[in-house]
């Protein structure tokens, strides 16, 4: 280099103690409006002022995402949760759990709750477990260990790498498909349990769901992630094209998922260096290629600010909504990239992603995040209805504070330690 030259050096928010304070105190902020959803059973859906809905009724997703979210609270030392976190641990061990058959009904089954077992859900109980074990929380061992024995005696899939999608309540019968969600969501609480456990085969197993589902299949098709897939995993292109709106199995392709795997290939790569000090080098490749393609193809892709919410086969709008929960992704997305690259490329889209939820999503009136807004990003409610969902603008503002490696509770815990 010329010694004339100095290289080119940014100031990054990721850095900057204003910005970091700025991101705990919209913590606070959503950890409060979360309250209001307790009920009897469990947690329930909050409209868009903060109140249950009206006939709301306890649903393990809700319950097993506030477990989560409030025991990362608790172990961040702030008051007010421990009892919420009990609330919701005796809810999945009471009426949100089949004590005949064993794992997890989407609701109790006297509120209308479905027998059916769904791998998504029973992802999250294993992550609000693991969760709370690292808080500290009576009964989370138990919860824990029940857990992890029904994902891998149940969905978890030795020859195919990957988490089978559903079966009848008594395990009898299962759907003939495979989704690229629930295994993402996996590969998530796998990364947990890898920590919370100390058992380094669910970096194994979350390695073989991204090496199929993301190296493999995403790598093919432009790095846009392929959602739906036969029992057999080959693609299927048209699943919901009578419903693309459908707000776990929409027809074509889901930018934000590619934020969202994009962040989980990094930190998978960040937690087999700390254990094996070695990790495919293709992980940090393809997250790079996951990001760039779903902000080439979903970012003001329609002339309007925002990430649209699907794409079909021709990479063309069919879902205009902006979703929240994507926005939340990307920003988290960016972050993880910025950690790992130090680009300032990844600095700009991390702002503008910031820039566009304060301006639009972030609601300083009534609280919370609004969930969708329309094509005009006006708020609107045709896929997400009120405000259920403090896991993913949660995690949004947690995940740039911390390294990629151990996951949220522990990485929170190891800050607390005395030593």
């Amino acid at each position: 280099m010329d010694k004339h030259l100095t290289p080119h050096v940014f100031s990054s928010w990721l850095h900057n103690p204003t910005h970091r304070q700025w991101l705990a105190l919209e913590a606070n902020r959503l950890l409060g409006f979360a309250k209001a959803a307790r009920l009897e059973q469990g947690f329930g859906d909050l409209d868009g002022y903060g109140r249950l809905k009206v006939g709301a009724c306890a649903q393990t997703l809700n319950t097993a995402r506030l477990v989560h979210c409030f025991s990362l609270a608790h172990i961040q030392g702030i008051p007010g949760f421990a009892e919420l976190i009990d609330h919701g641990l005796a809810a999945l061990q009471g009426p949100l759990r089949d004590a005949q058959h064993d794992g997890w009904f989407d609701a109790p089954l006297e509120e209308g709750g479905s027998s059916d077992k769904q791998a998504y859900l029973h992802a999250f109980v294993a992550l609000a477990a693991s969760s709370a074990t690292v808080a500290g929380r009576p009964g989370a061992a138990a919860l824990l260990e029940r857990a992890q024995a029904v994902l891998l005696e149940r969905f978890w899939s030795e020859e195919e790498g990957a988490l089978r999608e559903a079966f009848s309540q008594d395990w009898r019968h299962e759907e003939h498909y495979r989704g690229a969600n629930s295994n993402m969501h996996g590969t998530e609480a796998f990364l947990a349990l890898a920590d919370v456990t100390g058992d380094a085969r669910w970096l194994d197993r979350a390695q073989r769901i991204v090496e199929r589902v993301i190296h493999q299949q995403a790598a093919a098709n432009d790095f846009q992630v392929i959602e739906h897939f036969s029992r057999s995993w080959e693609p299927l292109p048209d699943y919901n094209r009578d419903n693309p709106a459908d707000p776990f199995r929409p027809y074509g392709t889901t930018p934000g998922h590619g934020f969202e795997w994009a962040r989980l290939l990094l930190h998978l790569e960040a937690a087999l260096l700390r254990v094996r000090c070695n990790a495919p080098g293709w992980l940090a490749k393809d997250a790079r290629y996951l990001f760039d393609s779903a902000c080439r193809h979903a970012w003001e892709v329609d002339g309007a600010p925002g990430i649209v919410y699907t794409l079909d086969d021709q990479r063309r709008p069919v879902i205009r909504q902006r979703l929240h929960w994507t926005h939340c992704e990307a920003i988290a997305a960016a972050a993880a990239l910025l950690q790992h690259s130090g680009e300032e490329v990844f600095e700009q889209w991390y702002r503008r992603f910031w820039e566009f939820s304060e301006a639009r999503l972030i609601d300083r009136e009534h609280g919370s995040w609004h969930h969708e807004l329309d094509e005009h990003n006006r708020p609107a409610g045709i896929i997400w209805d009120g405000k259920p969902d403090l896991y993913h603008a949660y995690q949004a503002v947690l995940l740039p504070m911390l390294p990629l490696a151990p996951s949220l509770a522990t990485a929170l815990a190891q800050q607390g330690a005395v030593h």
